[in-house]
């Protein structure tokens, strides 16, 4: 099961954190795999360790808050690998703050970055799968897409990643006729590049104990299984579904 071989799987973000491990897992399942984010220096050090499991991978430099970009990116894939069969929407970013400090630019950039990316990229890539009448949209969104919190205010964070989970939904519906599914992970506290130095703090890691059942944060590839299956043939019958990787954060 999970068998991956002669699948091309694009992940965005995948230059760091989430995104690269997700790659990574990818690959070891047997799918060539195209790497997207802005830093190219970055994911060049990615695909070297991709390349390790003896598949094919392609680095793109894509801003997926750009149209013209997001689309550049789209036609490379399809002129180097003729088709696009899984596409993982990671690249995000957010400026932190609460609904009466937060300024327009901050709402701004979070809501372009975490949401209209995740529209535009999925625009472009889904054309293709459409084509070829098969597709595994995976989108990540947040536990915070499905909660509140009381540990740091981030407003724009939580309604984007909220927008991300009801896109997932329409998304699903609209695409099931062409054989594409679409589904949404929402990570809870993983360190990455954007969240070790809050994570690391004495007063979060005390909050984290306190509100995630299993009581610690998520380790480096946990969410693999999760994105493999939802990538994998095998998850033909689930779309539209959304699915915490939280350690019981949203149970509770």
């Amino acid at each position: 099961m999970f068998d991956l071989n002669g699948r091309v799987c694009v992940v965005s973000g995948a230059s760091s954190g989430l995104g690269a491990q997700m790659a990574e897992g990818f690959a070891a399942q047997g799918a060539d795999v195209v790497i997207m984010a802005r830093r190219v220096e970055k994911l060049e050090q990615v695909a070297e360790k991709i390349r390790s499991f003896g598949k094919e991978v392609l680095s793109v430099r894509c801003d997926v808050t750009d149209t013209e970009s997001v689309d550049a990116a789209a036609e490379a894939v399809i002129k180097k690998f003729g088709k696009v069969d899984i596409l993982v929407n990671c690249a995000g970013s957010a400026k932190n703050a609460g609904v009466v400090t937060m300024t327009d630019d901050e709402w701004d950039f979070t809501i372009d970055t975490d949401l209209t990316s995740v529209f535009k990229v999925t625009r472009a890539f889904s054309r293709h799968m459409i084509e070829k009448k098969y597709g595994r949209i995976i989108n990540i969104a947040s536990m915070y897409g499905l909660v509140g919190n009381t540990a740091i205010d981030t407003v724009a964070y939580h309604a984007s990643k909220g927008g991300v989970v009801n896109f997932t939904r329409a998304v699903a519906a609209e695409l099931a006729k062409h054989n594409i599914t679409c589904n949404a992970i929402c990570p809870g506290y993983f360190a990455t590049e954007l969240t070790v130095d809050t994570l690391n703090t004495s007063e979060f890691t005390s909050y984290m104990k306190t509100t995630v059942p299993l009581g610690r944060y998520g380790k480096e590839g946990e969410l693999n299984a999760a994105a493999i299956f939802l990538g994998s043939d095998e998850s033909s019958y689930v779309t539209g579904v959304i699915l915490p990787v939280d350690g019981g954060y949203t149970a509770v």
